[in-house]
């Protein structure tokens, strides 16, 4: 009975251990094991910038911070796509497998309108640092701010009706911090000069 009850045992653990693998449960050994995984996407994001030329000003920054924002911006939340008019400077859509390359002179600049021209039509912000090294011009705790509620810094008590706020108000603290220091981090870009220009 005793050797009957002991091969249930080992058999139960065995298939337990068989459906933790099938859904990628791994048990804590095998897991510590595994590389970190903030540590290859804060290398991608660092790769991401260099292969499509983005020049990353890191003094006084956190360097795992930027490099997990670079990640976050540019592989995750495809900002590039809204904040860069136009995005790309070699469409990737041109063809099946075909290369990309970011419209590095205007990155991040904004000017992508959601509408007819004319008054009113909503235009993407410029997100990369203004004269004061701030992104769009906000503090931190402005940026998270506008990232969790949808208030649009130019017009508080206004929502943001085009950038997709509810998407991103669920990142942690961190991610946000993250998106923020590699938006410091990147080129500044005279305004006027990409997409539409802002009104005076």
């Amino acid at each position: 009975m005793k050797g009957y009850t002991l091969t249930g045992v080992v058999v139960t653990a065995f298939a337990l251990s068989l459906g933790m693998a099938f859904l990628g449960v791994q048990p804590k050994a095998v897991a510590a094991a595994q590389p970190d995984d903030n540590e290859s996407r804060i290398q991608a994001g660092f790769n991401y910038a260099r292969s499509q030329g983005i020049t990353l000003d890191l003094r006084k920054k956190n360097r795992a911070l930027v490099g997990l924002g670079s990640y976050l911006v540019n592989a995750v939340g495809g900002c590039n796509d809204c904040h860069t008019a136009p995005p790309f400077t070699l469409d990737p859509f041109a063809y099946l497998g075909a290369p990309k390359q970011v419209n590095v002179a205007c990155y991040l600049a904004g000017g992508t309108p959601f509408g007819p021209p004319g008054p009113g039509t909503p235009v993407s912000r410029d997100i990369t640092p203004w004269e004061d090294g701030k992104p769009a011009g906000l503090t931190l705790d402005e940026f998270v701010h506008v990232i969790r509620t949808g208030e649009d810094p130019d017009n508080p008590g206004q929502v943001l009706q085009v950038m997709p706020w509810p998407v991103y108000q669920a990142m942690t603290d961190r991610d946000l911090r993250a998106i923020y220091e590699y938006l410091s981090s990147i080129p500044a870009i005279d305004a006027n000069i990409c997409g539409v220009p802002s009104e005076p």
